[in-house]
């Protein structure tokens, strides 16, 4: 479970948000909404670790993520808002190289079924990825979602440059991990169509 206690984070000399309480327990997605400029990439990048918080907590299974270090981030899968993936390499070799980096199955069978899973086909497979279309990349980015078995996810906006079949994938893949007891935070601008009882909202007004 995930815990946010009485936290604050600040941008320069402007305060995004103050006294934010939150818990994540399993099966429970959270979307955090509010309008660009409100502090939701701001507030995933501190519950990844990422940014500093000006006050307050943030607990794991009842300890300070501070303490756990990475113990804490072994648990947790993170995808900015950026698609994070090189031009010059292919789908599969991206998808290795961040296996690799975050201890997920980095098999090419493992990566090619985690590009089929999101319709990327051989045809796309083996290309550089800059020759792709900006949909395509973000469901390569995406496709670590397919490897990851940790159960917080915080993902930046995962629905962005998607269409319906890759939208449809995505909230399929997520109802999926909730289903298994995965947590989720999700800073988005859509509606996201999993079950009504494992959704909740956070609206940040900046």
């Amino acid at each position: 479970m995930l815990e946010i206690i009485d936290v604050a984070c600040m941008r320069g000399n402007r305060v995004l948000f103050s006294a934010l309480n939150l818990t994540v327990p399993p099966g429970v997605l959270v979307a955090i909404v509010g309008e660009n400029g409100s502090g939701k990439s701001s507030l995933l990048r501190l519950l990844s670790g990422l940014l500093p918080r000006e006050q307050g907590r943030i607990r794991w299974n009842g300890t300070d993520i501070d303490a756990l270090d990475d113990d804490y981030r072994r648990h947790l899968t993170y995808l900015g808002h950026l698609n994070g993936i090189k031009d010059d390499l292919t789908p599969i070799e991206n998808l290795q190289i961040s296996a690799e980096l975050f201890g997920d199955d980095r098999s090419s069978a493992s990566a090619r079924g985690a590009l089929q899973a999101v319709g990327l086909g051989r045809h796309t497979e083996s290309l550089p990825t800059r020759v792709l279309s900006q949909g395509q990349k973000r469901r390569v980015a995406l496709a670590r979602l397919w490897l990851s078995r940790r159960p917080l996810w915080i993902l930046d906006e995962p629905f962005a440059a998607l269409d319906d079949v890759g939208t449809a994938l995505l909230t399929e893949r997520l109802s999926r991990h909730l289903d298994a007891g995965g947590m989720a935070v999700v800073a988005t601008h859509q509606a996201i169509g999993v079950r009504s009882e494992s959704l909740r909202s956070l609206r940040l007004s900046g």
